[in-house]
């Protein structure tokens, strides 16, 4: 009797284990379908694919360990000193769920429950291009080293325009790391091309021109660049668009061929959103000259007095292969300290333009800092020298840098209402479904979800009636723009912050399933 006692509460305790098992189809799949695949498919840059159950059987280990040292997805700054926009980012539950599911042997599910694949596509995705420049098809070298290729698109634009919107998309996924897009009014840059063999010309930390300026950075999984409304970065007449692309080492010979597209407007009264290193190892440098000895762990620091209201909208941090740590602060007249990006493990490979959630606004005598810590030792595995050597400042490889980029227009105080990622914290994906891959036309509105009023003014209301948990509202794009907890029966959500146009609403239900509308404001 005994052992049959121990028996069946043998198999009760494995049952409820296996009801415990974390599966790839109920809740593996949309974490790696909204955080991975966007790099990991056939064709992006990811050295694996994580678009279905195999491919992530086969790579379940390295993905736990992955996600458990934080190493992916790849997000430098550090979200607890600030959130920004957009942040590719795993929740630690989602960390401990990939780690319970591995540990758990990884079971595939109930296939039937498996959300779609999403899928990929190297069309625009702007509404409107009204410039568009593609560059020479260049055979990426087979090379033990890293590819540093910058190329002239010259473009027709007359006129003083402005930018606001900007994609970058990759003739070759694979193989494009990140793209630095500048403009040059000089021409030098066509100089240095004409000088060269073959498309484009090699330079490492910009493009060679000390003028040119800086308009857009993309690495994989970036979104288009989208200027707040009434806002837009000026495009000078007769300027030539010139990109760095960073191709990584490789084997075999690859082509590309990228190309740039662009939204621009013409007179008005948009503001003009500049993007400079406001904060630099030349002029605000407190501490200089940027020279590391050999053997040296060292940092400097740059400040800067803001001499009007300024609005920020996003930050760049940049140094080279001896950085080890950057961050920037804003000290307010009042003496509060605004936090504003913290990369605590600076890694070249992995750089970009970070957007701020709202634009911040900055009132006259904000006081700017940067930090930057750099390590010239031989614990650094990126040190470009062996042994240690004196480094200085400059755009080689074993030069070094440091730049704080923002982009910033004159303000004002209203700024800060301006929505640019909403979503709750670290909460990108919904009902694993990867919602940047999710379009208008791919979602079938449910009839049964009741949203009025239609148009809506100030106030969306749904009747999601006593079963559902959560109601969620997210642009076309499938950004989170709006999250409520449910009440009773109807569940009104104030949208008078946000910009006129179509939205999705998603309400979640106790059963896991989602039902969805659309709603217009106007």
């Amino acid at each position: 009797m005994r052992d049959r006692v121990l028996f069946f509460a043998s198999i009760a305790f494995t049952s409820v284990c296996d009801a415990q098992t974390p599966t790839w189809s109920e809740d593996i799949a949309c974490i790696a379908f909204t955080h991975c695949a966007p790099c990991h498919r056939d064709g992006g840059p990811g050295h694996f694919e994580l678009t279905n159950y195999s491919d992530a059987y086969f790579w379940r280990n390295e993905m736990r360990d992955a996600t458990q040292l934080r190493l992916m997805p790849p997000w430098p700054p550090d979200p607890n000193y600030r959130s920004m926009a957009h942040e590719r980012v795993l929740t630690q539950d989602e960390v401990d769920l990939i780690a319970a599911w591995v540990d758990g042997g990884a079971p595939e599910g109930p296939s039937e429950v498996a959300p779609p694949p999403p899928v990929f596509s190297n069309a625009s995705v702007l509404d409107e291009v009204d410039i568009t420049a593609i560059m020479d098809e260049y055979v990426i070298p087979s090379s033990s080293a890293d590819d540093y290729r910058c190329f002239v698109l010259p473009i027709d634009n007359p006129t003083d325009s402005y930018i606001t919107a900007l994609e970058v998309i990759p003739g070759n996924s694979e193989m494009v790391h990140h793209v630095l897009v500048f403009q040059d009014t000089t021409g030098q840059a066509r100089q240095l091309d004409e000088q060269t063999i073959g498309p484009g010309y090699t330079n490492f930390g910009g493009i060679g021109v000390s003028s040119a300026k800086l308009i857009g950075i993309w690495a994989p999984g970036s979104d288009p660049i989208l200027t707040p409304p009434g806002m837009g970065i000026k495009l000078f007449a007769n300027a030539d668009i010139v990109i760095q692309v960073h191709y990584p080492a490789s084997n075999a010979q690859e082509a590309d061929s990228t190309r740039i597209n662009m939204t621009v407007e013409t007179g008005g009264n948009l503001r003009e959103i500049s993007i400079d290193p406001v904060l630099d190892h030349a002029i605000t440098i407190t501490d200089g000259p940027l020279i590391i000895g050999p053997y040296q762990v060292r940092s400097f620091h740059a400040q800067l007095t803001v001499p009007y209201p300024a609005t920020i909208t996003a930050v760049g941090p940049h140094c080279h292969l001896l950085g080890q740590s950057m961050k920037a602060f804003a000290v307010l007249p009042n003496s509060d300290t605004i936090p504003l990006i913290d990369i605590p493990d600076w890694d070249f490979r992995w750089q970009g333009m970070y957007n701020f959630r709202h634009p911040i606004h900055l009132p006259a005598g904000t006081v700017l800092h940067g930090e930057a810590w750099y390590d010239n030792t031989p614990n650094n595995p990126d040190n470009p020298n062996t042994p240690p050597a004196w480094v200085w400042l400059g755009e080689a490889t074993t030069n070094e840098m440091m730049l704080f980029y923002f982009a910033h227009t004159y303000g004002f105080p209203s700024d800060e209402n301006i929505i640019v990622d909403d979503s709750p914290h670290m909460q990108h994906h919904l009902d694993c479904v990867p919602l940047t891959q999710v379009g208008l036309n791919e979602v079938e509105a449910v009839p049964h979800l009741v949203v009025w009023p239609l148009p809506a003014g100030s106030m969306v209301n749904v009747e999601t009636g006593t079963d559902a948990r959560e109601v969620v509202l997210t642009d076309l794009e499938g950004r989170v723009v709006r999250t409520a907890g449910t009440q009773r029966h109807i569940t009104s959500i104030d949208v008078s912050a946000l910009a006129r146009g179509m939205y999705m609403v998603h309400v979640r239900m106790v059963n896991g399933t989602v039902r969805r509308a659309k709603v217009i404001l106007e």
